[in-house]
């Protein structure tokens, strides 16, 4: 009794953490969207660029993303209940997914205002920006892609999917100032074009961003099993019991960011029920302790086969 106790002491110390740092990142996300919406949409205003402005409304979109990580992570991190006794892991996975359709249909926009304008052919009415959304264009993709690379570092460290997809939204960002440098750029030495044409190019990267973040949220929804590499591990640590002697079936799947296991044992058949009970906790202490994100261990135990 004291032992569960424990573990669960430990597990929601774990949750806990996670909460912190996923409020931590999307409260620095927010902050940095904000203000740099406000920065582009002034700099877009002023220096008459409407790719400016788009990129300025594109960014404040992203509070609007971060909002929905926030609520998914805080859904995902509650405790177990009567209607829902194996946690709700998977609430994060959802919030994934609808950020993956928010990317999906940002750079659906981008890829269709950029092939009217490529194909209209009327060149000449577009408006020539001026240089201070250069400065305002090239503020935006190091801001981006910083925060890109700030929020996927806590993504990996606490495994968190929501998280993941939420950078990769920043790095759109980045990707959509980046058209917008090149067009303006290009528009300013007499290629109004060029921003079009970059634009285009942009969509491309954006919905594969979009394609893999909802398929990785999608293999954790429906019960996929986890990769074979930590399957071999899982192995491996069974059978460092020296009362196991074999493995009839390991299996895996993943519920949200978490793990869960299945597994069959082999022991020797003349043990008593409480010998056979005592290994089987063994082997699922094993597995707890190294693997951080197991959730639930199943072993059962079979006599082996003589």
């Amino acid at each position: 009794m004291e032992k569960n106790r424990k573990m669960t002491k430990e597990k929601t110390v774990k949750e806990a953490d996670f909460q912190k740092v996923a409020n931590k990142v999307s409260g620095v996300s927010i902050i940095g969207n904000v203000l740099l919406s406000v920065v582009k949409l002034l700099a877009g205003i002023i220096a008459h660029s409407n790719a400016m402005i788009s990129d300025a409304i594109h960014s404040a979109s992203d509070v609007f993303s971060t909002v929905v990580v926030i609520i998914g992570i805080k859904l995902a991190a509650r405790e177990s209940d009567r209607e829902h006794p194996y946690g709700h892991e998977r609430l994060e996975c959802v919030a994934a997914i609808v950020l993956a359709m928010i990317l999906f249909l940002t750079g659906l926009g981008i890829g269709a205002e950029a092939f009217k304008n490529i194909t209209s052919g009327n060149y000449n009415n577009l408006q020539v920006p001026g240089v201070l959304a250069l400065f305002a264009a090239i503020l935006s993709i190091a801001s981006k892609e910083g925060m890109y690379w700030y929020t996927r570092y806590y993504a990996k460290k606490i495994d968190s999917s929501a998280l993941l997809a939420d950078a990769w939204h920043h790095r759109s960002d980045a990707f959509s100032s980046i058209g917008a440098l090149i067009g303006i750029a290009g528009a300013r030495l007499g290629f109004p074009v060029m921003d079009s044409v970059a634009s285009l190019v942009i969509f491309v990267f954006i919905v594969k961003a979009a394609l893999d973040i909802f398929k990785d949220a999608m293999d954790k929804m429906v019960d996929h099993s986890c990769d074979e590499e930590t399957e071999k591990q899982l192995y491996d640590c069974v059978m460092k019991n020296e009362d196991v002697m074999g493995i009839d079936l390991l299996q895996t799947r993943m519920f949200g960011n978490k793990i869960y296991v299945d597994v069959e044992i082999q022991a020797d058949g003349s043990y008593t029920l409480q010998e056979a009970h005592d290994i089987a906790e063994a082997v699922h202490d094993e597995i707890e302790q190294n693997f951080p994100k197991v959730k639930h261990i199943m072993v059962h135990v079979n006599p082996a086969k003589s």
